[in-house]
């Protein structure tokens, strides 16, 4: 089977913190923008506020989103439901009237895509403030009215084993090294998912490592890579320049 058969558009792409090529990342435009050209896997992250409310962020500082320099964690849900996310290094001043969502608020547009897939990313920073125990309960417990929709993945490898002994969601662990030791940990855990950033992968023609997981390669900026990652065992891989990848997955324009 040639390689460019082994990647199909739509269910193998997934767009990164939604259509963050053209809205702020992690917004409700960047996630209705890739629903609407017809993601069928979105993935986002997930910060904690300092009364516990789960909200899209994928920094704790808000400077890079928001030009504030300010921690988000440190700021209750009413304090950060007034500030503007504008990425005003990437847009300058093209988006004036969009706020930070609330994980429910994404649960609720997810609702009305049933056959959408979300990664969600737990997140360190909050990890650290709050710990694994309230950090996942909180997450799970806005995330239940989509649950067969989601997938829990972390780059703290205790939280996804928290995840898996407390709830029934899917789990995928994020590698911070593509490493002996990372292969050795997988084995142990046997995740549904294990993703790893494209930059990671240093030997260009190895085939990733073999077990009962999927595999998720990020930071994916064109066909020519995808379908490479594909004949390497890559079963999805996710970017933030959604339209244009697909658009070359597709050979035409959405």
């Amino acid at each position: 089977m040639s390689a460019s058969r082994l990647v199909s558009p739509l269910p193998d792409l997934i767009a990164q913190r939604g259509n963050a090529d053209e809205y702020p990342e992690n917004t409700l435009p960047a996630l209705r923008s890739a629903l609407d050209l017809g993601a069928r896997h979105v993935a986002f992250d997930v910060q904690l506020t300092a009364d516990r409310q789960p909200v899209l962020l994928n920094d704790s500082n808000l400077k890079r989103m928001t030009g504030q320099d300010r921690n988000a964690l440190e700021l209750s849900w009413q304090q950060l439901s007034d500030v503007l996310v504008t990425e005003p290094e990437r847009f300058q001043q093209k988006y004036t009237d969009i706020g930070v969502p609330t994980l429910a608020q994404a649960v609720s547009l997810l609702g009305t895509h049933p056959a959408v897939t979300a990664f969600v990313e737990i997140k360190r920073a909050s990890l650290r403030v709050f710990g694994a125990d309230v950090v996942v309960r909180k997450i799970c417990e806005v995330l239940k009215p989509i649950v067969r929709q989601c997938v829990l993945v972390s780059r703290d490898l205790s939280a996804v084993h928290h995840v898996r002994q407390v709830s029934s969601y899917r789990v995928g662990w994020i590698l911070s090294e593509y490493s002996n030791l990372s292969a050795l940990k997988s084995e142990a855990l046997v995740p549904d998912y294990l993703l790893c950033d494209q930059e990671l992968l240093t030997q260009t023609n190895a085939q990733l490592w073999r077990g009962p997981w999927r595999w998720v390669i990020h930071n994916v900026g064109s066909r020519e890579a995808a379908t490479q990652l594909a004949t390497r065992g890559a079963k999805l891989v996710a970017t933030t320049s959604y339209r244009k990848v697909l658009r070359e997955f597709k050979g035409s324009a959405p």
